[in-house]
């Protein structure tokens, strides 16, 4: 298994703290095939089943969209492209929960720091409630 410098993708992760770190992901030889989640012609990597029905064989037929140049393809594929295919959505799905997570915390922060700075402020009053 040898490392390609030129086959890589690096991800930013922003941690709880504030800190920011790059995690770079090496591909082989035996990852380097593009996945169906891959645009062919933007090389965007949010590409997602918008149809799908099961195909003879336990092949499926897959309708694939691109959302940032709407590029459209539909073919069949075999179990594993599939799978795979689920796995990075789930993935996706993850991260985004976890972003909203991360997102609902930091407001919530906000308005507490606000509630409170208007408690000691005396600008809250019991007939607020």
């Amino acid at each position: 298994m040898s490392q390609h410098p030129d086959r890589h993708s690096i991800r930013r992760i922003v941690l709880p703290s504030g800190r920011t770190i790059e995690v770079v992901r090496f591909y082989t030889d035996e990852t380097a095939a593009p996945g169906l989640h891959i645009c062919p012609e933007c090389e965007s990597r949010l590409v997602q089943p918008i149809d799908w029905s099961e195909a003879p064989q336990g092949f499926w037929e897959l309708l694939l969209q691109c959302p940032n140049c709407f590029w459209l393809d539909e073919g069949v594929f075999d179990q594993d492209q599939v799978d795979q295919l689920e796995e990075h959505l789930d993935n996706g799905l993850t991260e985004m929960l976890s972003d909203l997570r991360r997102l609902t915390q930091a407001n919530m922060s906000e308005e507490i720091e606000r509630f409170a700075a208007a408690l000691n402020a005396n600008l809250i009053l019991p007939e607020d409630f």
